[in-house]
């Protein structure tokens, strides 16, 4: 896993794009990948490159050529099917010269061009520069597990894997929010692609190739979900159907654990997802499997009963990091900056504490749960929307919507504990039942009620753009032909999964301290397998995740098999209002500082930010209370660290990869492996 950058020039004539700004470029993403950092330039193109050596220690550096020098790729990912590929292009006559699944992307690519990516099994941000054509193409992972920015600037275009690369190549570059991509941020929890959070910043969207050629984009598609009309009986056994699912898993967490060059652990959460997958992990470790685990001194969040429990069954080498509220603040400023957006939440805060110690363990590599929710109905959401719908069929009726009394049992403060507030908040448009995002309209309202603290200018810009509508309107057309649970699956993925969980959870909290995480439950096959399963294999009644409880018999201890769906989370506003206050909150919502920042209206945020300080005592804390503190907090800092100051970067020294092809000079030599 790596961090890559460059940049282009739009027209012919003028100067080769600038050595130091490559470098800075480079020196800003040197957390993901501080192993070894290239760089290649000529005349109309600069390329740079931050590896976390896992696949081909000794071979593999980037960027790298094909054997004439014309392609030029600099990559972010693993292709876990990369063996398979390469012996397909071995048959059709072609060479390698490493052993690394970079070269086996780019041979991929000179002989298939973008239909290569539709072979590709894993995760990837991917360039390559054809420097005869002057033809540049990036590309993204089916999901969206890596992330891919680009940007124009002064007939320049910049692309990197973090934002921050972008702005310190070119301290001109207008640093400033995107008032729509806020807009976003505050309903979905995350921009989505290709909008991002900063005016003029673009990210490629998951499942996607843009190329540039001759100064014009060109985007197309290679993947997107599509769940089969569902048929009126289904009469495929589920015993079969839960075979296909095990085995499926299997061959996912076989390709990610036995595709490395470096040993893999494994996240443990003590729920369903993460320990299934860390049973079937260390059936692949040989002798030694490290597993890890947050625990939280808030009894509310914390599951290190079933953590131990499964460590215990599986006799792997186990590391805990207990979080504490004041570790949440104490972190909450490097968090936002390696997320570049706005949080509503602090979860991905605990993570980045988990994320350090494993790179402190000397661990690279860790199997995740992530997705299986989303692929296999784990959310209560959809739970939800099914109970809301069955209530719709008849509005009246006073016994249906005491169903909802069975969902969010985790929760200390749940939206259903008051029965006439529940029947009130969840019935209403139950006559839209039938419209896509039916499910998601409470959440979406509940996250854009926190826009009121706009600024009056941030909030006319913002309404410039119905963002929900904008967003129903790119849903496919053959949406609605898919069953309302297969709708509800599609959404959640296209927000939720790739725009917070995999990035400002997953991503960013991992490669903020160079570790790389690997996702089975998002392995291209299995995937396929959980879109082909019928409705009720994946919600059975108000099971959720039915099929996947039934593969893991055998697996996974039946107190943690039964046990009701907990999701991860973490203290919010309570983080920040423990005595003592962490200084950066104090000093970024006073009210000159909020007027300077432009984005809230300053006496609107104070006054939150004291009613959140006189709540400290009791704790109890709306839900819509704890997002918004969190939302303006988290704003504010990343107004501070990446829009009022160009983000910091490493010094660096030497290039292990250094190639330049606009310049005579003698020592500039192709690297051993182009």
């Amino acid at each position: 896993m790596c961090g890559i950058a460059g940049i282009v020039r739009l027209r012919d004539g003028g100067l080769p794009p600038d050595r130091g700004a490559l470098q800075r470029m480079v020196g800003s993403l040197a957390h993901r990948g501080p192993d070894e950092l290239g760089l290649y330039h000529d005349s109309h193109a600069g390329l740079v490159h931050a590896r976390l050596s896992i696949i081909d220690l000794a071979s593999g550096q980037q960027p790298m050529a094909n054997r004439d020098g014309s392609l030029w790729l600099v990559f972010n990912g693993e292709i876990f099917n990369y063996l398979e590929l390469k012996e397909e292009l071995q048959s059709q006559g072609y060479t390698f010269r490493t052993q690394s699944d970079t070269e086996v992307l780019l041979v991929a690519f000179e002989a298939w061009g973008e239909a290569a990516f539709e072979r590709m099994n894993g995760q990837w941000a991917v360039a390559l520069w054809n420097r005869q054509a002057k033809r540049l193409v990036l590309a993204r992972d089916r999901v969206g597990v890596r992330p891919l920015f680009v940007a124009e600037h002064s007939g320049s275009v910049y692309f990197a894997s973090e934002v921050k690369a972008i702005f310190v190549a070119e301290p001109s570059f207008p640093r400033a929010f995107d008032p729509v991509g806020l807009a976003q941020t505050f309903t979905f929890w995350a921009s989505l692609a290709p909008r991002s959070v900063f005016r003029g910043v673009q990210e490629i969207p998951p499942g996607e190739a843009w190329t540039l050629e001759d100064g014009r984009w060109k985007r197309k598609a290679y993947f997107g979900f599509a769940f089969p009309p569902e048929p009126e009986t289904v009469s495929e056994d589920i015993d079969e159907a839960t075979e296909r699912v095990r085995q499926g898993l299997k061959d996912a967490t076989a390709l990610r654990m036995l595709r490395s060059d470096v040993p893999v652990g494994s996240y443990l959460s003590g729920g369903l997802d993460s320990s299934f997958v860390a049973a079937l992990g260390r059936h692949y470790a040989g002798e030694m499997f490290h597993t890890f685990s947050l625990r939280f001194e808030d009894a509310e969040y914390d599951e290190t009963e079933f953590q131990r429990l499964m460590v215990q069954q599986i006799g792997s080498q186990h590391h805990e990091v207990v979080v504490s509220r004041k570790d949440i603040a104490q972190v909450f400023p490097d968090v936002v900056f390696h997320a570049e957006r706005p949080l509503l939440r602090t979860a991905p805060a605990p993570l980045y504490l988990l994320s350090r110690l494993v790179r402190e363990t000397g661990i690279k590599v860790v199997l995740t749960g992530e997705g299986a929710d989303e692929m296999f109905a784990g959310y209560d959401i959809f739970r939800e929307g099914k109970v809301r719908r069955f209530w719709a069929k008849c509005p009246s009726s006073t016994s249906r919507p005491r169903l909802l009394e069975r969902l969010y049992p985790y929760l200390a403060r749940s939206p259903v504990a008051q029965r006439g507030m529940a029947q009130a908040f969840f019935g209403r448009d139950l006559d839209q039942a039938h419209v896509p995002g039916f499910a998601h309209t409470p959440r979406w309202r509940s996250a854009a009620a926190l826009m009121r603290l706009f600024a009056a200018d941030m909030k006319k810009e913002s309404d410039r753009v119905n963002v929900v509508d904008e967003f129903l309107s790119t849903l496919p057309a053959g949406l609605r032909d898919w069953s309302p649970l297969a709708q509800d699956q599609y959404i959640e993925i296209r927000t939720l999964l790739s725009g917070y969980l995999l990035s400002s959870q997953g991503d960013r909290m991992l490669m903020a301290h160079s570790v790389e995480g690997r996702f089975p439950f998002l392995d291209k096959d299995v995937m396929r397998l959980a879109t082909e399963l019928p409705d009720r294999f994946r919600l059975w009644g108000l099971d959720e995740k039915h099929i996947l409880k039934r593969a893991a018999i055998g697996y996974v201890p039946e107190s943690i098999r039964r046990r009701p769906k907990q999701p991860y989370r973490a203290p919010d506003a309570l983080a920040f209002v423990a005595e003592p206050m962490p200084e950066y909150a104090m000093d970024l919502l006073d009210e000159r500082s909020l007027a300077m920042a432009g984005v809230f209206d300053p006496k609107s945020a104070a006054l939150l930010w004291k009613k959140c300080r006189e709540r400290r005592a009791d704790g109890q804390f709306s839900n819509s209370d704890n997002m918004a503190l969190v939302g303006v907090l988290s704003t504010q800092l990343l107004h501070h660290l990446m829009v009022r100051q160009v983000p910091g970067h490493r010094e660096i020294g030497t290039l292990r990869t250094n190639v330049d092809l606009s310049s005579p000079e003698p020592n500039d030599r192709m690297p051993d492996h182009a």
